[in-house]
């Protein structure tokens, strides 16, 4: 995040640094609570964690594209010049973030069902507004924030709970 203090546009290596640094990490401290302990476990789940929390990561900048643009003058994405910004623009960011999504669920159906719960409501939700974004045209990701309902999610959380609890993940 110190990163935001002075960049403005970033190139594929700082990207992949900001995404380190503001959430991979994340995933992979979590996952160090989450392992209890367990070197092995954590170890094997550490690349899934990472790729989730980048996935989590590029759905904000996705999401917030307009906000960090207008109002700071911020790209993430590498190469990325926002008055060309359009569907194979679009498309191409979505690729990296579905990848990022099955790299990462892999990882939840791994983790201790003590803490697979919470993770699969975040997965469940970053997906639905994954989704969501998916399904917005280029022109309108610009103009405004994409958002879930409170309603929506509170039905993605009963979802949720009812796969975990049947051991559905």
């Amino acid at each position: 995040m110190e990163m935001d203090l002075n960049q403005k546009n970033y190139d594929a290596e700082r990207f992949k640094e900001y995404i380190l640094g503001s959430a991979e990490v994340v995933g992979l401290m979590c996952l160090r609570v989450f392992c209890k302990g367990n070197t092995s476990l954590y170890d094997c789940l550490k690349p899934y964690a990472m790729s989730l929390g980048a996935a989590f990561q590029k759905i904000n900048f996705l999401r917030d594209m307009n906000a960090d643009y207008t109002d700071m003058g911020r790209i993430y994405f590498p190469n990325l010049e926002i008055n060309r910004f359009d569907e194979s623009c679009k498309k191409k960011i979505e690729e990296s973030i579905a990848h990022d999504f099955r790299e990462g669920y892999k990882g939840i159906k791994q983790l201790p069902r003590s803490s697979r719960f919470g993770v699969y409501v975040a997965y469940v939700y970053y997906l639905a507004l994954f989704r969501k974004i998916k399904n917005t045209p280029s022109e309108l990701v610009l103009k405004r924030r994409i958002r879930i309902r409170n309603r929506h999610k509170a039905r993605l959380l009963a979802y949720s709970f009812v796969k975990h609890q049947l051991n559905m993940l």
